[in-house]
Protein backbone atom coordinates (compact mmCIF):
# COMPACT_ATOMS: atom_id res chain seq x y z
CA UNK A 1 0.00 0.00 0.00
CA UNK A 2 0.82 3.68 -0.84
CA UNK A 3 2.63 5.99 2.31
CA UNK A 4 3.40 3.30 5.20
CA UNK A 5 7.23 2.42 4.96
CA UNK A 6 8.17 -1.67 4.48
CA UNK A 7 9.56 -1.82 7.90
CA UNK A 8 5.69 -0.83 9.23
CA UNK A 9 4.12 -3.32 6.59
CA UNK A 10 6.53 -5.95 8.35
CA UNK A 11 6.18 -4.84 11.63
CA UNK A 12 1.98 -4.65 11.48
CA UNK A 13 2.24 -8.15 9.61
CA UNK A 14 4.25 -9.82 12.38
CA UNK A 15 2.16 -8.32 15.27
CA UNK A 16 -1.27 -9.12 12.90
CA UNK A 17 0.05 -13.04 12.18
CA UNK A 18 1.70 -13.25 15.91
CA UNK A 19 5.09 -14.54 14.81
CA UNK A 20 8.70 -14.04 15.86
CA UNK A 21 10.34 -13.12 12.94
CA UNK A 22 9.47 -11.24 9.50
CA UNK A 23 11.84 -10.07 6.52
CA UNK A 24 10.91 -8.46 3.22
CA UNK A 25 12.25 -8.70 -0.06
CA UNK A 26 13.85 -5.30 -0.63
CA UNK A 27 12.85 -1.71 0.87
CA UNK A 28 9.77 0.46 -1.00
CA UNK A 29 9.79 4.21 -0.60
CA UNK A 30 6.63 5.14 1.36
CA UNK A 31 4.73 6.34 -2.16
CA UNK A 32 5.65 3.54 -3.73
CA UNK A 33 2.86 0.65 -4.41
CA UNK A 34 3.41 -2.92 -5.58
CA UNK A 35 4.98 -6.65 -4.87
CA UNK A 36 6.49 -6.60 -1.25
CA UNK A 37 7.11 -10.07 -0.39
CA UNK A 38 7.06 -10.64 3.19
CA UNK A 39 8.84 -13.63 4.66
CA UNK A 40 7.63 -15.19 7.80
CA UNK A 41 9.99 -17.15 10.23
CA UNK A 42 11.63 -20.18 8.50
CA UNK A 43 11.44 -18.08 5.00
CA UNK A 44 13.19 -15.34 6.65
CA UNK A 45 16.52 -17.37 5.60
CA UNK A 46 15.63 -16.37 2.04
CA UNK A 47 15.21 -12.59 2.45
CA UNK A 48 18.78 -12.06 1.50
CA UNK A 49 18.52 -14.31 -1.86
CA UNK A 50 15.50 -12.31 -2.80
CA UNK A 51 16.48 -9.00 -2.11
CA UNK A 52 19.68 -9.49 -5.06
CA UNK A 53 16.70 -11.12 -7.10
CA UNK A 54 16.06 -8.90 -9.88
CA UNK A 55 12.82 -6.14 -10.00
CA UNK A 56 10.43 -5.10 -12.31
CA UNK A 57 8.62 -1.29 -12.22
CA UNK A 58 5.98 0.34 -14.28
CA UNK A 59 6.32 4.42 -13.59
CA UNK A 60 4.70 7.56 -14.79
CA UNK A 61 7.54 10.25 -15.47
CA UNK A 62 6.69 13.82 -15.71
CA UNK A 63 8.26 15.96 -17.79
CA UNK A 64 8.88 19.70 -16.94
CA UNK A 65 7.96 21.30 -20.68
CA UNK A 66 6.67 19.68 -23.95
CA UNK A 67 8.58 17.61 -26.44
CA UNK A 68 8.93 18.65 -30.08
CA UNK A 69 8.78 15.18 -31.43
CA UNK A 70 6.49 12.47 -29.56
CA UNK A 71 8.75 9.40 -30.68
CA UNK A 72 12.02 10.91 -28.87
CA UNK A 73 10.89 9.70 -25.06
CA UNK A 74 10.61 6.18 -26.28
CA UNK A 75 14.24 6.36 -27.76
CA UNK A 76 15.38 7.78 -24.70
CA UNK A 77 13.89 5.16 -22.45
CA UNK A 78 15.36 2.21 -24.64
CA UNK A 79 18.68 4.37 -24.57
CA UNK A 80 18.95 4.29 -21.10
CA UNK A 81 20.00 0.37 -21.24
CA UNK A 82 22.97 -1.26 -19.82
CA UNK A 83 25.09 -0.47 -17.49
CA UNK A 84 24.41 3.00 -15.81
CA UNK A 85 26.03 5.43 -13.16
CA UNK A 86 23.74 6.31 -10.35
CA UNK A 87 23.79 8.20 -7.35
CA UNK A 88 20.83 7.59 -4.82
CA UNK A 89 18.26 10.67 -4.55
CA UNK A 90 19.07 13.73 -1.74
CA UNK A 91 16.30 12.01 0.43
CA UNK A 92 17.96 8.32 1.09
CA UNK A 93 18.61 5.74 3.48
CA UNK A 94 22.04 5.16 2.13
CA UNK A 95 25.67 6.96 1.64
CA UNK A 96 24.90 8.58 -1.50
CA UNK A 97 28.47 7.40 -3.39
CA UNK A 98 28.43 6.66 -7.04
CA UNK A 99 27.32 3.18 -8.10
CA UNK A 100 27.29 0.96 -11.46
CA UNK A 101 23.19 -0.39 -12.19
CA UNK A 102 22.07 -2.41 -14.76
CA UNK A 103 19.19 -1.91 -16.49
CA UNK A 104 18.19 -5.22 -18.52
CA UNK A 105 15.27 -3.81 -20.56
CA UNK A 106 12.91 -0.71 -20.80
CA UNK A 107 10.10 0.36 -23.13
CA UNK A 108 6.91 2.98 -23.29
CA UNK A 109 4.28 1.98 -22.65
CA UNK A 110 2.06 5.19 -22.97
CA UNK A 111 2.64 9.15 -23.37
CA UNK A 112 0.54 12.57 -23.30
CA UNK A 113 2.70 15.04 -24.74
CA UNK A 114 0.18 18.13 -23.96
CA UNK A 115 -0.13 16.87 -19.97
CA UNK A 116 3.68 16.02 -20.17
CA UNK A 117 3.58 12.68 -18.99
CA UNK A 118 4.97 9.29 -19.81
CA UNK A 119 4.25 5.39 -18.56
CA UNK A 120 7.03 3.11 -19.14
CA UNK A 121 8.22 -0.29 -18.15
CA UNK A 122 11.41 -1.22 -16.46
CA UNK A 123 13.15 -4.70 -15.54
CA UNK A 124 16.33 -3.67 -13.71
CA UNK A 125 18.80 -4.91 -11.16
CA UNK A 126 18.29 -4.77 -7.97
CA UNK A 127 19.20 -1.17 -5.95
CA UNK A 128 18.10 0.72 -8.76
CA UNK A 129 16.65 4.05 -8.22
CA UNK A 130 14.23 4.81 -10.54
CA UNK A 131 13.67 8.54 -9.23
CA UNK A 132 17.50 8.80 -10.61
CA UNK A 133 16.72 7.11 -13.90
CA UNK A 134 13.80 9.66 -14.47
CA UNK A 135 15.96 12.83 -13.70
CA UNK A 136 18.25 11.24 -16.15
CA UNK A 137 15.59 10.78 -18.90
CA UNK A 138 14.68 14.89 -18.32
CA UNK A 139 18.42 15.56 -18.72
CA UNK A 140 18.76 13.48 -22.01
CA UNK A 141 15.67 14.80 -23.43
CA UNK A 142 16.79 18.88 -22.27
CA UNK A 143 13.38 19.36 -20.63
CA UNK A 144 13.94 18.32 -16.99
CA UNK A 145 11.88 15.44 -15.19
CA UNK A 146 11.09 13.25 -12.32
CA UNK A 147 9.33 10.76 -10.99
CA UNK A 148 5.32 11.19 -10.54
CA UNK A 149 4.28 7.54 -9.44
CA UNK A 150 6.28 3.98 -9.33
CA UNK A 151 4.73 1.00 -9.18
CA UNK A 152 6.56 -2.44 -8.82
CA UNK A 153 5.28 -5.51 -10.77
CA UNK A 154 7.46 -8.13 -10.14
CA UNK A 155 10.30 -9.11 -7.17
CA UNK A 156 12.23 -11.91 -8.00
CA UNK A 157 10.01 -15.13 -8.40
CA UNK A 158 6.65 -13.27 -7.91
CA UNK A 159 4.55 -10.87 -9.63
CA UNK A 160 1.76 -8.78 -10.01
CA UNK A 161 -0.24 -12.01 -10.97
CA UNK A 162 0.63 -14.76 -8.19
CA UNK A 163 -2.43 -14.30 -5.96
CA UNK A 164 -0.82 -11.22 -3.87
CA UNK A 165 -2.85 -9.88 -1.16
CA UNK A 166 -3.39 -6.93 0.88
CA UNK A 167 -3.37 -5.94 4.47
CA UNK A 168 -6.97 -6.47 4.90
CA UNK A 169 -6.26 -9.80 3.67
CA UNK A 170 -4.43 -11.20 5.99
CA UNK A 171 -6.15 -9.26 9.00
CA UNK A 172 -9.25 -11.26 7.65
CA UNK A 173 -7.47 -14.43 7.66
CA UNK A 174 -5.73 -14.76 10.53
CA UNK A 175 -9.58 -13.39 12.15
CA UNK A 176 -11.11 -15.94 10.16
CA UNK A 177 -8.44 -18.93 11.77
CA UNK A 178 -8.60 -17.40 15.47
CA UNK A 179 -12.82 -17.65 15.49
CA UNK A 180 -13.91 -20.27 13.29
CA UNK A 181 -10.13 -22.78 12.92
CA UNK A 182 -10.48 -22.41 9.52
CA UNK A 183 -7.17 -22.27 7.81
CA UNK A 184 -7.89 -22.03 4.00
CA UNK A 185 -8.60 -18.03 3.74
CA UNK A 186 -5.01 -18.08 5.65
CA UNK A 187 -3.41 -20.62 3.46
CA UNK A 188 -4.09 -18.32 0.49
CA UNK A 189 -2.33 -15.41 2.29
CA UNK A 190 0.30 -17.35 3.18
CA UNK A 191 2.04 -19.35 0.54
CA UNK A 192 4.69 -22.06 1.47
CA UNK A 193 8.49 -20.60 1.05
CA UNK A 194 9.16 -23.32 -1.68
CA UNK A 195 7.07 -20.53 -4.06
CA UNK A 196 10.16 -18.61 -4.10
CA UNK A 197 12.22 -21.27 -5.27
CA UNK A 198 10.65 -22.14 -8.51
CA UNK A 199 13.64 -20.72 -10.53
CA UNK A 200 16.23 -23.05 -8.56
CA UNK A 201 17.23 -26.03 -10.40
CA UNK A 202 16.14 -28.83 -8.17
CA UNK A 203 18.25 -32.06 -6.44
CA UNK A 204 16.27 -34.85 -4.94
CA UNK A 205 17.76 -35.70 -1.60
CA UNK A 206 17.50 -39.50 0.10
CA UNK A 207 15.20 -39.23 3.50
CA UNK A 208 18.42 -40.78 5.23
CA UNK A 209 20.31 -38.22 4.31
CA UNK A 210 17.89 -34.94 4.78
CA UNK A 211 19.23 -34.49 9.09
CA UNK A 212 23.16 -34.27 8.53
CA UNK A 213 22.66 -31.53 5.70
CA UNK A 214 20.03 -29.58 8.41
CA UNK A 215 23.11 -30.18 10.41
CA UNK A 216 25.51 -28.63 7.38
CA UNK A 217 26.86 -31.39 6.11
CA UNK A 218 28.13 -31.61 2.33
CA UNK A 219 25.89 -34.03 0.39
CA UNK A 220 27.77 -37.07 -1.03
CA UNK A 221 26.68 -39.24 -4.25
CA UNK A 222 25.06 -41.72 -1.76
CA UNK A 223 22.31 -38.90 -0.18
CA UNK A 224 21.86 -38.10 -4.06
CA UNK A 225 18.38 -39.76 -5.03
CA UNK A 226 17.39 -37.39 -8.34
CA UNK A 227 18.16 -34.39 -10.09
CA UNK A 228 17.70 -31.87 -13.39
CA UNK A 229 19.83 -32.32 -16.56
CA UNK A 230 21.80 -28.97 -17.26
CA UNK A 231 23.51 -28.57 -13.96
CA UNK A 232 27.20 -27.57 -13.64
CA UNK A 233 30.04 -26.49 -11.28
CA UNK A 234 29.05 -24.20 -9.13
CA UNK A 235 25.61 -23.59 -9.49
CA UNK A 236 23.33 -22.67 -7.41
CA UNK A 237 20.50 -25.37 -6.50
CA UNK A 238 17.93 -26.35 -4.44
CA UNK A 239 17.96 -29.44 -2.41
CA UNK A 240 14.50 -31.18 -2.18
CA UNK A 241 12.91 -33.79 -0.40
CA UNK A 242 10.88 -36.79 -2.04
CA UNK A 243 7.33 -34.90 -0.71
CA UNK A 244 8.99 -31.32 -2.36
CA UNK A 245 10.11 -29.60 0.96
CA UNK A 246 13.07 -27.16 0.38
CA UNK A 247 15.89 -28.54 2.32
CA UNK A 248 19.09 -26.32 2.00
CA UNK A 249 20.36 -23.81 -1.54
CA UNK A 250 23.30 -25.43 -2.15
CA UNK A 251 26.76 -24.84 -4.50
CA UNK A 252 26.97 -28.12 -6.82
CA UNK A 253 30.81 -29.40 -7.03
CA UNK A 254 29.97 -31.81 -9.80
CA UNK A 255 27.95 -31.64 -13.41
CA UNK A 256 25.28 -33.89 -14.14
CA UNK A 257 26.96 -35.63 -15.86
CA UNK A 258 29.81 -36.78 -13.44
CA UNK A 259 26.27 -37.17 -11.09
CA UNK A 260 25.56 -39.93 -13.01
CA UNK A 261 28.25 -41.97 -13.40
CA UNK A 262 29.90 -41.42 -10.59
CA UNK A 263 29.82 -43.38 -6.90
CA UNK A 264 31.20 -41.44 -4.45
CA UNK A 265 32.71 -37.76 -3.90
CA UNK A 266 30.99 -34.47 -2.77
CA UNK A 267 28.05 -33.64 -4.74
CA UNK A 268 27.42 -29.63 -3.14
CA UNK A 269 28.85 -27.43 -0.50
CA UNK A 270 25.51 -26.05 1.50
CA UNK A 271 25.29 -22.59 1.01
CA UNK A 272 21.69 -21.45 3.33
CA UNK A 273 20.10 -24.18 5.53
CA UNK A 274 15.98 -24.04 5.35
CA UNK A 275 14.79 -26.75 7.12
CA UNK A 276 15.15 -26.67 10.85
CA UNK A 277 17.09 -29.23 12.73
CA UNK A 278 15.65 -32.56 13.45
CA UNK A 279 12.32 -32.83 11.63
CA UNK A 280 13.87 -36.01 9.78
CA UNK A 281 14.92 -38.77 11.83
CA UNK A 282 18.95 -38.81 12.22
CA UNK A 283 20.53 -41.39 10.51
CA UNK A 284 24.44 -41.21 10.80
CA UNK A 285 26.38 -42.30 13.49
CA UNK A 286 25.08 -45.59 13.45
CA UNK A 287 27.42 -48.13 11.28
CA UNK A 288 29.25 -50.98 13.06
CA UNK A 289 32.45 -48.43 13.11
CA UNK A 290 30.75 -45.45 14.66
CA UNK A 291 29.33 -47.59 17.04
CA UNK A 292 32.95 -48.80 17.97
CA UNK A 293 34.05 -45.23 17.95
CA UNK A 294 31.38 -44.17 20.37
CA UNK A 295 32.26 -47.41 23.10
CA UNK A 296 36.08 -46.16 22.71
CA UNK A 297 35.25 -42.62 23.42
CA UNK A 298 32.94 -43.69 26.49
CA UNK A 299 36.39 -45.57 27.51
CA UNK A 300 38.53 -42.90 27.22
CA UNK A 301 40.67 -44.64 24.34
CA UNK A 302 39.60 -42.04 22.42
CA UNK A 303 39.14 -38.24 23.37
CA UNK A 304 35.68 -36.38 23.26
CA UNK A 305 36.22 -35.58 19.64
CA UNK A 306 36.72 -38.91 18.58
CA UNK A 307 40.65 -38.60 18.03
CA UNK A 308 43.65 -40.70 19.37
CA UNK A 309 45.19 -40.02 22.44
CA UNK A 310 47.77 -41.99 24.26
CA UNK A 311 45.65 -44.88 25.50
CA UNK A 312 44.74 -45.47 22.05
CA UNK A 313 45.13 -49.43 21.12
CA UNK A 314 47.68 -49.79 18.25
CA UNK A 315 44.65 -51.73 15.90
CA UNK A 316 42.38 -48.91 15.84
CA UNK A 317 45.34 -46.60 14.68
CA UNK A 318 46.21 -49.12 11.73
CA UNK A 319 42.70 -50.31 10.29
CA UNK A 320 41.14 -46.81 10.82
CA UNK A 321 40.98 -44.77 7.57
CA UNK A 322 39.20 -40.90 8.14
CA UNK A 323 37.15 -40.27 5.31
CA UNK A 324 36.35 -36.88 5.93
CA UNK A 325 40.19 -35.81 4.94
CA UNK A 326 39.41 -37.55 1.82
CA UNK A 327 36.00 -35.98 0.83
CA UNK A 328 38.07 -32.53 1.53
CA UNK A 329 40.55 -33.32 -0.55
CA UNK A 330 38.21 -34.75 -3.56
CA UNK A 331 35.89 -31.27 -3.24
CA UNK A 332 39.70 -29.29 -3.50
CA UNK A 333 40.39 -31.08 -7.01
CA UNK A 334 43.08 -33.17 -4.97
CA UNK A 335 41.54 -36.61 -5.98
CA UNK A 336 41.70 -35.36 -9.71
CA UNK A 337 45.35 -34.58 -9.74
CA UNK A 338 46.16 -37.68 -7.98
CA UNK A 339 44.14 -39.62 -10.81
CA UNK A 340 46.23 -37.84 -13.71
CA UNK A 341 49.92 -38.25 -12.10
CA UNK A 342 49.43 -41.59 -10.50
CA UNK A 343 49.20 -42.38 -6.42
CA UNK A 344 52.49 -43.05 -5.49
CA UNK A 345 53.30 -46.54 -3.71
CA UNK A 346 54.13 -47.07 -0.13
CA UNK A 347 58.19 -47.61 -1.15
CA UNK A 348 58.23 -44.46 -2.70
CA UNK A 349 56.31 -42.53 0.00
CA UNK A 350 59.23 -43.77 2.63
CA UNK A 351 61.55 -42.97 0.53
CA UNK A 352 60.12 -39.20 -0.42
CA UNK A 353 59.49 -39.27 3.86
CA UNK A 354 63.21 -40.64 4.72
CA UNK A 355 64.72 -37.93 2.10
CA UNK A 356 62.19 -34.86 3.27
CA UNK A 357 63.86 -35.96 7.04
CA UNK A 358 67.43 -35.75 5.88
CA UNK A 359 66.61 -32.90 4.32
CA UNK A 360 65.25 -30.59 7.27
CA UNK A 361 68.09 -32.42 9.68
CA UNK A 362 70.55 -30.70 6.79
CA UNK A 363 68.33 -27.22 7.02
CA UNK A 364 68.67 -27.10 11.27
CA UNK A 365 72.58 -27.57 11.22
CA UNK A 366 72.45 -24.75 8.72
CA UNK A 367 70.70 -22.81 11.00
CA UNK A 368 73.41 -23.65 13.59
CA UNK A 369 76.01 -22.57 11.84
CA UNK A 370 74.34 -19.10 10.90
CA UNK A 371 73.62 -18.33 14.31
CA UNK A 372 76.86 -19.06 15.24
CA UNK A 373 78.51 -17.06 12.85
CA UNK A 374 75.88 -13.83 13.75
CA UNK A 375 77.12 -13.91 17.53
CA UNK A 376 80.58 -13.84 16.22
CA UNK A 377 79.75 -10.83 14.16
CA UNK A 378 78.00 -8.76 17.00
CA UNK A 379 80.68 -9.83 19.66
CA UNK A 380 83.24 -8.34 17.07
CA UNK A 381 80.67 -4.90 16.57
CA UNK A 382 80.88 -4.74 20.20
CA UNK A 383 84.29 -4.88 20.63
CA UNK A 384 85.20 -2.46 17.98
CA UNK A 385 83.08 0.13 19.44
CA UNK A 386 84.71 0.09 23.27
CA UNK A 387 87.76 0.54 21.57
CA UNK A 388 86.31 3.32 19.43
CA UNK A 389 85.30 4.97 22.81
CA UNK A 390 88.71 4.14 24.68
CA UNK A 391 90.81 6.36 22.15
CA UNK A 392 87.75 9.13 22.52
CA UNK A 393 88.77 8.54 26.24
CA UNK A 394 92.74 9.08 26.12
CA UNK A 395 92.17 11.87 23.61
CA UNK A 396 89.98 14.38 25.72
CA UNK A 397 92.73 13.27 28.92
CA UNK A 398 95.87 14.29 26.35
CA UNK A 399 93.92 17.78 25.72
CA UNK A 400 95.23 20.22 28.32
CA UNK A 401 93.21 22.18 30.38
CA UNK A 402 92.35 25.65 30.10
CA UNK A 403 94.13 28.10 32.92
Amino acid sequence: PANPSSHEVVAWIRRILRVEKTGHSGTLDPKVTGCLIVCVDRATRLVKSQQSAGKEYVCVVRLHDALENEMALGKAVETLTGALFQRPPLISAVKRQLRVRTIYESKLLEFDNDRHLGVFWVSCEAGTYIRTLCVHLGLLLGVGGHMQELRRVRSGALTENDNLVTMHDVLDAQWVYDNTRDESYLRRAVRPLEWLLTGYKRVVVKDSSVNAICYGAKLMVPGLLRFEDGVEINDEVVLMTTKGEAIAIAITQMTTAVMATCDHGVVAKIKRVIMERDTYPRKWGLGPMAQQKKKMIKDGKLDKFGRKNDATPTSWTKDYVDYSAAADDAASGLAAMNVDSGTPTAPKRKAAESDNEAGSDADSSEDEESKAQKKAKKAAKKEAKAAKADKKKDKKDKKPKAE
